[in-house]
């Protein structure tokens, strides 16, 4: 059976064995935790952001980086792909788990939530649980989780400390940018099933995203991270479905044009809704692009466009 715990700690193993390599500060908590710093004090970097994406996605993806023509600019460009894609996205890299301690705040992704069961209804629903004496979280943030965020991290996956391996990188930093712009194809896939779509039936998902310029401010950064997958990103997913005219109607739906307020770098939009996520209208969090081969029939299905314009307006 495949696990997503020790799948990761495959790929995470090769951090640890070569921390100079990969630009990365790793500790240990008083617990015992492995702390990867990828990105905090630690410079990190695309070689980084690859890995961190793979261990996102649980050991059952693969990425590579190149150049893309975005309009007038030339970006860095993401390109993830996965056999697995419900379970690599959804029960692996989807960022379910919101990480509160005293204070501290952080959105984990990763393996570990499918021991936490971070959130339940989603693992409900894919009928997906695993087993593992090994846990691995990524922690988006611009600090170190204290030690009773590591202690409550460690219970609720059911692990020694000692077996926990936490990676933390702000959005700030490229590491960061890297491993945003690599949850493409989970964005898709999770928007397609807010409008409905058993994500089980998905067989194989590809998708490419811009890395957007780094920024030192972590709201700006947000803002371009988003405008990347919303603006930027392709996501092409071979599946089976005999309801075509509701398969069409999904893809319509699930593309970042179908919001209102598409249109408008990310950061505006933030501002315009007193910076509160959940005042923006959740159609916003999609791709810009979907294509689907459906192989129920043979047929290709696509919805929304790469807007260049937003993208260049937005990084400027």
């Amino acid at each position: 059976m495949l696990s997503l715990n020790y799948s990761a700690y495959r790929i995470l193993q090769e951090l640890l064995e070569s921390p100079e390599f990969y630009n990365l500060k790793i500790t240990n908590s008083d617990s015992g935790a492995t702390i990867i710093d990828a990105g905090i004090h630690a410079k990190g970097g695309y070689l980084t952001g690859r890995k961190v994406v793979e261990v996102c996605l649980g050991g059952l993806g693969k990425t590579n980086i190149n150049i893309k023509r975005y309009g007038s600019i030339y970006l860095p460009t993401i390109f993830v792909y996965t056999d697995h894609p419900a379970i690599a996205t959804l029960a692996s890299q989807f960022a379910g788990w919101r990480v509160k301690h005293d204070g501290y705040y952080a959105m984990g992704s990763g393996p570990a939530r499918a021991l936490a069961l971070k959130p339940r209804k989603l693992y409900e629903a894919l009928e997906y649980r695993e087993e593992a004496d090994v846990a691995v979280l990524v922690l988006e943030s611009n600090r170190i989780p204290p030690e009773g965020a590591i202690q409550d991290i460690a219970n609720k996956c059911r692990v020694d400390p000692r077996n926990l391996y936490l990676i933390v990188t702000p959005t700030s930093s490229l590491t960061g940018a890297v491993q945003i712009s690599g949850r493409v194809v989970e964005t898709g896939i999770h928007r397609m099933s807010e409008e409905g779509l058993d994500p089980k039936c998905i067989l194989h998902a590809c998708g490419s995203a811009p890395i957007p310029p780094t920024h030192p401010k972590g709201l700006l950064a947000m803002g371009w991270t988003n405008d990347a997958i919303l603006y930027g990103g392709i996501v092409y997913l071979t599946l089976h479905y005999e309801d075509e005219e509701r398969l069409k109607k999904m893809v319509e739906a699930s593309v970042s044009s179908a919001s209102d307020v598409y249109g408008k770098p990310f950061y505006k939009i933030f501002e315009e809704a007193e910076y509160d996520f959940y005042k923006i209208d959740p159609k916003l969090f999609a791709p810009a692009t979907i294509i689907i081969n459906n192989l129920a029939t043979g047929r290709l299905f696509h919805s929304g466009s790469v807007n260049n314009g937003v993208l260049i307006d937005s990084f400027k």
